[in-house]
C-alpha cells in the first residue's frame, strides 16, 4: 500500500489522474446516469452550489460559502440526511469522539462565526505535544516558546452544534434540508442541446428534482458522490482499529499537554478535555481492541496506564545505542535535548464511553470533475495518530472557497475547471503527502524488530534536537 502512495507522489501512478473530461457515459450506472436527452422541469429547484453532506466539513462548508461576501446573490443549499443537532444544555459528560483542531483550522472557523459558538461551549487547548517510543527511551516535544496554543481538543457534537447556530445565522443565504438523502445523480453533457440540462440534477428520496452549477460532496468516505462521478479511489483497510472513551485523571492538573506512544500494536493517544479529563484514542489489533471493549472498568484503567508507564518492550541493546546517540547529541547540541517526561495516571473511565471502529487509508485519484468537488472524507481518508483527519477537510474549504470567491467575483461559472482544477492541485499535493507520511508512520512503529527500531530511534533523537526541523513541522500540521 505504501508503494501505491509513493507511487502517487512520484508520478509513477499517473495513470490514475489522465482527465477522462469528455466522456461520455450513455445509460444508467447503477441509480445514476449522465445527462443524455432530459427535458428538465421548469419549476425545478436551481442552486449555485449543493454541498451533500452535513457533518462537519460539509457544514463548514456551507457556512464559509453562505458567510462570503461575494456569495450574497448566491443560492446556497446543504443536505444532510440525519436530523438537526443543536445542543442547547450541554451535557456534564464529555463525548468520546473529538478532534484535534490546528490553528488554521481555528483560523478559518473563526473566520465565519462559528469558533465563538465552540469557545462559548467547551474548549481545550494544549501548549506542548509529547511523542515517545515504547521499544526504546526515544521521543520528541513540539512546544512553542512564546506559550502560545499548538491546538484544540473539541468534541465533535460541540463543533456541528457551533457549525448549526451559525448556518442558523446564514439561514437567508443558506437553505438546508435535514433529513434530506440523494437517491440519483444526472450529470451534465459537456456539449448542450436544446432538451438538455447544463446543471448536475439531484433526485431526492421525497421524489423532488434540484439542480445545481456545482455539487460539492461531503459524504465521508463512502462518498456516493464519488461513486456516481466514476472517480476512483485508493484505499486500503488497516489491521487495527480505534478504541475512544473519556477517562479521568487520579488527579487535577494543568493537563495541557497532549500525549502518544507508539506500541508495537499501534499508537495510543491522551487527549487533554479539562484539568481532570482527557480522551483516549488507542489504536491497536482488531482482537485486542475487542478485549479492551468488554473488559471491566479496573482492567481497562489498568491496560492504558500500563500502556503508558510500562518499558516492558524496551531491550538493553537498543537503549545502549540510544543513551550513546543521545550523548553525543547533546554534546553537539546541548540546547536541543529533552528530557521525557511521564503522562498523567487514569483512574476511571466513563462507563458508556467507550467504543470502537476501524481505521483505513483512502485517496481519490481526482477530486473534481466537471461541476463536481470532492471534500473530507469524501476525497481522503488518514490513520488517526496524526490527527489530521478532519483538518485536512478543512483545509479543503479554505481553499475551495477562496476559489469560488474569486470565481464569483470575476463572474465566471462556478462549476467551471479552471477554478476547480487549480484547487485539486494545490490539496492533492498538501494532502498526498500527510497520506503517505502518516502510513510510513504508521508501518515504521508496527514492528518491534531491531533493525527499525534503531533507525526510528536515532530519527527521533535527531529530529528533537534540531528546532528549526521541528518548527517546520509544526508548520506544516498547524495549516
Amino acid at each position: 500500500m505504501m508503494a501505491a502512495v509513493v507511487g502517487l507522489l512520484s508520478g509513477r501512478s499517473a495513470g490514475f489522474y489522465r482527465r477522462k473530461r469528455l466522456r461520455l457515459l450513455a445509460g444508467p450506472v447503477g441509480s445514476f446516469s449522465r445527462q443524455s436527452s432530459v427535458r428538465t422541469n421548469g419549476s425545478d429547484a436551481v442552486y449555485d452550489v449543493v454541498v451533500s453532506g452535513g457533518g462537519m466539513v460539509g457544514a463548514a462548508m456551507a457556512a464559509a460559502l453562505g458567510h462570503d461576501v461575494h456569495f450574497s446573490d448566491k443560492k446556497i443549499l446543504l443536505l444532510e440526511a440525519g436530523p438537526k443537532k443543536q445542543i442547547n444544555n450541554l451535557s456534564t459528560d464529555y463525548s468520546n469522539r473529538v478532534s484535534s483542531i490546528t490553528p488554521g483550522s481555528a483560523t478559518l472557523l473563526r473566520s465565519f462565526g462559528a469558533w465563538e459558538h465552540i469557545c462559548n461551549m467547551r474548549i481545550k487547548p494544549f501548549r506542548r505535544m509529547q511523542v515517545w517510543d515504547a521499544c526504546s527511551e526515544a521521543m520528541i516535544m513540539f512546544d512553542n516558546d512564546n506559550l502560545e496554543d499548538m491546538g484544540y481538543i473539541v468534541e465533535n457534537d460541540v463543533i456541528i452544534s457551533a457549525l448549526t447556530k451559525q448556518l442558523d445565522a446564514v439561514s437567508d443565504r443558506v437553505e438546508v434540508l435535514y433529513r434530506s438523502r440523494a437517491v440519483g445523480y444526472t450529470w451534465p453533457l459537456h456539449y448542450q442541446t436544446s432538451d438538455s440540462s447544463p446543471w448536475v440534477q439531484i433526485d431526492l428520496t421525497d421524489g423532488r428534482r434540484l439542480q445545481t452549477k456545482l455539487l460539492i460532496g461531503a459524504d465521508g468516505q463512502n462518498s456516493m458522490i464519488r461513486k456516481a462521478a466514476g472517480i476512483q479511489n485508493i484505499q486500503y483497510q488497516y489491521d487495527q482499529s480505534a478504541v475512544v472513551a473519556t477517562l479521568h485523571l487520579s488527579e487535577a492538573t494543568d493537563n495541557n499537554v497532549a500525549w502518544q506512544r507508539f506500541l508495537p500494536s499501534g499508537p495510543i493517544a491522551l487527549l487533554p478535555l479539562s484539568d481532570t479529563a482527557s480522551s483516549l484514542v488507542w489504536s491497536t489489533s482488531h482482537e485486542h481492541a475487542a478485549q479492551l471493549q468488554s473488559m471491566d472498568e479496573e482492567n481497562f484503567v489498568d491496560s492504558v496506564n500500563y500502556a503508558f508507564w510500562s518499558n516492558a518492550n524496551h531491550s538493553d541493546f537498543i537503549d545502549t545505542a540510544a543513551s550513546m546517540f543521545r550523548s553525543t547529541v547533546s554534546l553537539l547540541m546541548p540546547s536541543g535535548t529533552t528530557a521525557r517526561q511521564l503522562p498523567p495516571s487514569v483512574a476511571k473511565v466513563d462507563p458508556k464511553s467507550r467504543a470502537v471502529f476501524p481505521l483505513g487509508l483512502g485517496h481519490a485519484t481526482e477530486y473534481v470533475q466537471y461541476r463536481v468537488a470532492l471534500i473530507g472524507d469524501a476525497a481522503h481518508r488518514v490513520h488517526p495518530l496524526a490527527g489530521q483527519g478532519v483538518n485536512m477537510g478543512f483545509g479543503d474549504i479554505s481553499c475551495l472557497t477562496n476559489y469560488l470567491s474569486a470565481a464569483a467575483f470575476k463572474g465566471k461559472d462556478l462549476g467551471s475547471l479552471s477554478h476547480l482544477l487549480q484547487y485539486e492541485k494545490e490539496r492533492q499535493r498538501h494532502n498526498l503527502s500527510l497520506v503517505a507520511t502518516t502510513d510510513l508512520l504508521k508501518r515504521l512503529y508496527s514492528t518491534s524488530m531491531a533493525p527499525f527500531v534503531l533507525l526510528r530511534t536515532w530519527g527521533l533523537q535527531a529530529t528533537n534536537a534540531l528546532p528549526p526541523v521541528k518548527e517546520q513541522i509544526m508548520a506544516f500540521a498547524s495549516k
